[in-house]
């Protein structure tokens, strides 16, 4: 099998997610590096090219706002090449207009609008959309790198 190595994948996970540098390879020393990284939920695969956007098949029912963590260990969990939140995340409760279910996650740089997307992963089980709902990404809500 070819690809990345367990190292590597975890490696960059943690880079990505907890500002941990990969020893002799890459570090978070930037002038201005994010120190937040913004969960987005979809109600379709927001897609991997290059040109998305985080916003691609974002949900827009009322209520919905981003949900910024902050890039690192209290912020995100690594565990091989799987990421989680580091603790349950509710988005806003949805109050009205539910729209469609929510079947991906997203993770990106922008509290809101065109932010880039970084990684994106489907929901299991997804998030069926009612008045009243708050979803929820629990401690075992899981991002894989592949």
């Amino acid at each position: 099998m070819s690809g990345k190595s367990t190292y590597l994948r975890n490696g960059w996970l943690k880079l990505l997610f907890q500002a941990t540098a990969i020893a002799n390879v890459a570090d978070n020393a930037a002038s201005s590096p994010l120190t937040t990284l913004y969960l987005s939920l979809h109600t379709s695969d927001p897609g991997l090219a290059p040109a998305t956007e985080q916003s691609q098949g974002e949900t827009a029912y009322t209520g919905y706002a981003r949900i910024g963590l902050t890039r690192s260990a209290v912020g995100w969990t690594v565990t091989g090449n799987e990421v989680s939140p580091a603790a349950n995340v509710d988005f806003g409760e949805c109050t009205a207009s539910p729209g469609s279910a929510i079947t991906y996650v997203g993770v990106g740089t922008l509290a809101s609008g065109n932010g880039k997307l970084l990684m994106s992963g489907a929901l299991s089980p997804s998030i069926t959309m009612a008045a009243g709902v708050i979803p929820r990404l629990t401690t075992a809500s899981k991002i894989t790198e592949t």
